[in-house]
């Protein structure tokens, strides 16, 4: 971000506790033209005298309490009207901390998820910014002129809300992410069972990427792309990269990642079903042990592997295996909009949901062109839109989706439980979309039982006003409580 703000004409002073990191930095500057735009400082006190007021400070910084520190030690050399612009993938809880603490000082803090990855934070990256409006306003022609950009040239950042909602909206965006990346990545494990080489599959995600319901989808792309990167070598042809590539994802147990977790936390305190998001993160766990899961498989005797797949109409599986994959990504996008949704009016952020859509269009690792223009765009953009109803589940073009999509999503699933496929975004998917448009849950007999040993209470079928997750009126006696003498006959 310091070479894009350079590039963009501004001067960048660095502040690093590694001098070495901002001298390295600082030689790419001038090899890639930007002479004297970067200049490093070893102290808080000497950075901020260097800096024009009111100051704008930019943090890139891990999640956690090194946010804290960083503060405490720029908070004597800073002033009123000076604007914090925290861009790390930082909790919002410790957002709106922070922001609590800045308030009597005047110092504005602003909570700035930024997606796309290291490649973009260079090139340009999809921005989130929340907290005070005006101190927004104040930053955000400089955000636009870094921001990715859009087909029409518009900027992904825009104001989103109050408080924390910045971070929020990137820490479920990363949610959505994982849920989308877990389906994917299913999809190209049952084409490898298929007896499909990794270019070949590279080449079907080249197809979907360019047309259907998976056009444009940024994970699709870059799925694409590494499946025909090779190691360079003058003196032989080199293997695929992807070859070499161990199944282990471990960034949620070393701590580089934190907003999976948070995405999934929220989801269970704010009790919104998102069936795909907390299954990607249970994948990503069970992944990250790979040392638990060659003993289990030993335990196991070898386990229960996939088999090879004979697919008898190649074209019409893997047809299937596309729209069975763009369900689940659809199911990622609608458990994460139900999350934003929960948490503004928990929150009373007042998110700007048109802006949601805006951010998201490009230069951010979940941008989906079809879902965005073509399911997102017509509920998020209207303006009457209140958080209660944005639900993608009620919309009637995202309906019409799940229900062409359905059948293919139920044929691969069958499948890959037929033949041992690991598939559990795709599977998790398919109960999410049953369970949430289901009016005959097996619940009743869930109820049924709670009350039994708990007098927890249970509304009647046929009764009115049954539809929010209210306590029922009725307790059967199904057992009448008995003393323990009754109960085992003990005598005392």
């Amino acid at each position: 971000m310091a070479l894009l703000f350079a590039e963009d004409g501004l001067t960048v002073n660095l502040s690093d506790p590694a001098e070495e990191t901002m001298d390295k930095l600082i030689e790419k500057a001038e090899k890639q033209g930007f002479r004297g735009k970067l200049k490093k400082h070893t102290d808080y006190k000497e950075l901020c005298r260097s800096l024009s007021t009111p100051r704008l400070l930019v943090f890139s910084l891990p999640h956690g309490n090194v946010g804290d520190k960083v503060l405490e030690g720029l908070s004597p050399h800073l002033s009123k009207g000076d604007i914090i612009l925290d861009c790390g993938n930082e909790h919002y809880a410790n957002t709106e901390r922070r922001q609590k603490k800045c308030e009597p000082t005047g110092i504005r803090y602003i909570g700035c998820g930024v997606s796309g990855g290291y490649q973009a934070a260079r090139a340009g990256p999809s921005m989130c910014p929340g907290g005070e409006e005006s101190a927004i306003q104040d930053v955000l022609p400089l955000l636009e002129r870094v921001a990715a950009k859009d087909e029409q040239g518009k900027s992904c950042v825009a104001y989103i809300g109050k408080g924390g909602a910045g971070h929020y909206v990137k820490m479920v965006h990363n949610g959505i992410e994982h849920g989308m990346m877990s389906a994917i990545s299913e999809a190209w494990g049952i084409m490898r069972k298929m007896g499909m080489g990794y270019e070949d599959i590279g080449d079907i995600f080249q197809k979907w990427n360019s047309d259907g319901e998976l056009q444009g989808t940024f994970l699709i792309s870059i799925g694409a792309d590494l499946s025909h990167k090779r190691e360079t070598s003058s003196t032989h042809k080199t293997d695929l990269v992807i070859s070499s590539v161990l199944d282990k994802v471990v960034q949620d147990i070393t701590g580089e990642e934190g907003t999976g977790i948070w995405s999934n936390t929220e989801a269970i305190a704010l009790h919104v079903p998102s069936y795909t998001l907390n299954i990607a993160h249970a994948f990503r766990l069970a992944s990250a042990y790979r040392g638990e899961r060659e003993r289990a498989n030993k335990a196991t005797d070898g386990g229960f592997p996939p088999q090879e797949l004979k697919i008898q109409d190649k074209a019409a599986f893997l047809e299937d295996l596309r729209k069975a994959t763009f369900a689940a990504c659809l199911a990622s996008y609608i458990q994460g909009i139900n999350i934003i949704s929960k948490a503004d009016q928990q929150y009373e952020w007042n998110i700007n949901y048109a802006n949601i859509w805006q951010i998201w269009r490009t230069g951010c690792i979940i941008q989906a062109d079809y879902i965005s223009s073509s399911l997102l765009a017509p509920i998020l953009q209207n303006p009457a839109l209140k958080p209660q109803d944005v639900s993608m589940l009620f919309d009637a073009r995202t309906a019409k989706d799940i229900r062409a999509t359905y059948p293919s999503l139920k044929l691969v699933v069958a499948k890959a439980v037929e033949t041992d496929q690991v598939a559990p975004a795709l599977t998790a998917s398919l109960e999410y979309y049953k369970t949430v448009t289901g009016t005959d849950l097996p619940t009743s007999f869930y109820e049924a039982e709670l009350d039994y040993f708990g007098s927890h209470m249970f509304d009647k079928r046929g009764e009115e006003g049954t539809e929010e997750p209210t306590e029922g009126k009725h307790h059967f006696e199904w057992k009448p409580a008995r003393s323990q003498r009754e109960e085992y006959g003990r005598t005392f």
